[in-house]
């Protein structure tokens, strides 16, 4: 298992379109077969900072994630919604984990 923290900061006046468009590329996300889960999550004390929660099978599917069009029709959309540029943080499991 691949776990992925995708931490976004977006303009305040991006948040709802941001978040439209972050569900619309998570529904068909989950629906890989690579993905096991796909979370979006938004700071409570700060409606303008998400984190997406990316959970794959392993490594070649979140290459393969990126190599889709619902993935790059997100990418090219939510673009200029940053405040900043996005960042990422990997992370493996230790439990439960798919070794056992």
């Amino acid at each position: 298992m691949l776990i992925v923290h995708v931490h976004v900061h977006v303009k305040p006046e991006s948040v709802e379109e941001f978040s439209r468009a972050t569900v619309e590329n998570a529904r068909a996300s989950v629906r890989e077969p690579g993905i096991a889960r796909f979370d979006v999550v938004r700071q409570q004390d700060d409606a303008t900072r998400f984190v997406l929660i990316e959970i794959y099978r392993d490594a070649e599917a979140a290459a393969a994630h990126k190599q889709t069009a619902h993935y790059a029709k997100w990418r090219d959309a939510v673009a200029p919604m940053m405040a900043e540029p996005r960042s990422s943080v990997k992370y493996n499991a230790v439990f439960p984990n798919s070794q056992g």
